[in-house]
C-alpha cells in the first residue's frame, strides 16, 4: 500500500462550522481515510501537528490574536501544503465585523456587565491571548489553497482533500463555486 497523506487541522477564530462541512462529507471520509491519516485536528481532539510535520494542514476561521496567530504560524511551519478554509480564513469573515467596535467596551461588556456576571472583572494575565486586529490567514502566514464559503460545502472539501491526496492543487472556479 501506498503511503497515506499526513493531515493535521485546528480552527482559529470561527464558529467551527468549516470542520462540520468536512464531516458532512459523510460516507466519502471512509474513501479518504483509505489515503489520508489524520494526525491532529479538533475531530481527533490532538492538539498540535507533530514536529516531523505533516503534507497538509487546513485552519479555519480567521487570525484576532496572540492565540490564534500562534497556532497558524505553528501549522504554516509544520506543514507542506497549508489550505485556508471558509470564509473566515480567507478573508476575515464574520470574525472581522469586530473591528469597527472598541475592544475595550467588549472586553467590558463580555466580563463585567453581562446579565449573569457578578463581581466580573477583566483578566490581566500574561497567559491569555492578546486582541489583535483580525486577518485573513494569507495576511499572517503563505497559504497554498483558498477555499471560500461560510462554509464550503461538503462537496467542494472533498473535491479539494481528494486533489491533494492525489498530488495535484485543486482549482475551485465554474460550478465548484456555485454552492449556495
Amino acid at each position: 500500500m501506498d503511503k497515506k497523506v499526513t493531515l493535521a487541522s485546528d480552527w482559529l477564530a470561527g464558529c467551527a462550522g468549516c470542520h462540520m462541512s468536512l464531516l458532512d462529507i459523510d460516507e466519502r471520509i471512509l474513501a479518504l481515510l483509505e489515503k489520508v491519516q489524520l494526525l491532529s485536528t479538533p475531530i481527533t481532539d490532538l492538539k498540535r501537528p507533530p514536529e516531523t510535520g505533516v503534507d497538509v494542514g487546513v485552519l479555519e476561521g480567521a487570525v484576532n490574536n496572540s492565540a490564534t496567530e500562534e497556532v497558524a504560524k505553528l501549522m504554516r511551519s509544520r506543514c507542506k501544503c497549508l489550505v485556508a478554509l471558509g470564509d473566515c480564513a480567507v478573508f476575515g469573515g464574520v470574525p472581522a465585523m469586530r473591528e469597527g467596535a472598541n475592544p475595550q467596551a467588549a472586553l467590558q461588556r463580555a466580563y463585567c456587565e453581562t446579565e449573569s456576571t457578578v463581581a466580573g472583572q477583566i483578566p490581566a494575565d500574561a497567559e491569555l491571548a492578546t486582541l489583535r486586529p483580525t486577518q485573513a490567514l494569507s495576511e499572517v502566514v503563505e497559504v497554498d489553497v483558498n477555499v471560500p464559503g461560510c462554509p464550503p460545502s461538503a462537496d467542494v472539501i472533498f473535491y479539494v482533500l481528494s486533489e491533494l491526496v492525489a498530488g495535484r492543487k485543486p482549482v475551485l472556479k465554474g460550478p465548484l463555486l456555485d454552492w449556495h
